[in-house]
């Protein structure tokens, strides 16, 4: 007997917001910094799919499930030593070497976290309300799959919000739509550190600022952390004036990037004098994975009062 769905599937979407969805109906969860992937069992045989319908198995050979005949949504994650998600080890992964899947596997073994059951043996459950969904999916496989805490509290959402990568909302009454942006929110966690500016990176026009290097003490040894690079065509500008008289004449190197080979890294070092405060949404290996955005500058802050332990907060 074939499943009732086979892949692909589009996965449901969530719409952006900034603030978390309030009144009777809501379900909330954690949001994961991880792969979505969408699992699909029949009997010992395992498919799974990527967000864009790719298969994943290959590069995930850790990762198990129970014997039986069903579909369920969720994501794969690779936690560090202190509990927190690390998205570059799941980069990591898709490598073509099999023997370097293998290695990786066992270093740094993910795990999968369910959220939605999307079909039970003979039947498709897309059309189920979501409460009914995640009534089954705790009914079924509460006891052999690690599921997404979840509450109807708002509070809880809260705390969550202030504590994880964000949360995912999710309307009770709202069927399981693949591809659609319906009865699914997601409302990310916004954070703030205040950070040296290090350096500064050339922009694409001549004589413009594209990007300030942030560094955060660890001990006595400044840390580059992250970039930003939110700057109006102005400011751009007005920044290269601004950062000269604190040029040390150095220069510095980000990592290469494994995305683009030739992409010229260098920068210019600063004195560690100026303090901007930034806001971002994640961080990896102590680094902020995307490119922050500036708020302010901070004239009132010492340098040295800019630890990497914000980063934790």
């Amino acid at each position: 007997m074939p499943l009732p769905l086979k892949p692909p599937v589009a996965p449901q979407l969530a719409l952006s917001r900034k603030g978390l969805p309030e009144g009777d109906g809501w379900s909330y969860e954690p949001k994961w910094d991880g792969f979505r992937a969408i699992v699909f069992v029949d009997g010992d045989d395992v498919f799974l799919q990527s967000r864009n319908g790719k298969p994943l198995r290959r590069y995930f050979p850790e990762v198990e499930f129970p014997a039986g005949r069903y579909v369920i949504d969720g994501e794969l994650v690779i936690l560090d030593a202190k509990g927190g998600q690390n998205f570059d080890a799941l980069q990591n992964r898709l490598h073509p070497a099999e023997s370097r899947i293998l290695k990786l596997a066992s270093e740094t073994p993910a795990a999968f976290a369910a959220f939605d059951l999307l079909a039970l043996d003979k039947s498709s459950w897309l059309q189920c309300p979501f409460a009914e969904r995640r009534e089954a999916l705790e009914a079924n496989f509460g006891k052999s799959l690690q599921l997404t805490p979840r509450s109807t509290d708002l509070e809880q959402a809260g705390k969550w919000l202030s504590g994880t990568e964000g949360v995912v909302a999710k309307r009770l009454d709202a069927p399981y739509l693949p591809g659609e942006r319906k009865g699914m929110v997601k409302v990310k966690r916004v954070r703030t550190i205040d950070a040296v500016v290090v350096g500064w990176r050339p922009g694409k026009e001549p004589d413009t600022v594209g990007s300030l290097i942030l560094g955060l003490y660890d001990g006595e040894e400044l840390r580059v952390v992250g970039h930003t690079s939110s700057f109006k065509a102005a400011e751009k500008r007005e920044l290269r004036a601004r950062l000269a008289p604190f040029e040390s004449g150095g220069k510095g190197s980000g990592a290469p990037s494994r995305w683009d080979a030739g992409r010229d890294l260098e920068w210019v070092e600063l004195r560690p004098e100026l303090v901007v405060e930034v806001s971002f949404d994640h961080v990896t290996d102590g680094r902020i994975r995307h490119g922050a955005k500036l708020l302010r500058w901070r004239e009132d802050k010492k340098p040295a009062e800019c630890r990497v332990d914000q980063l934790d907060q």
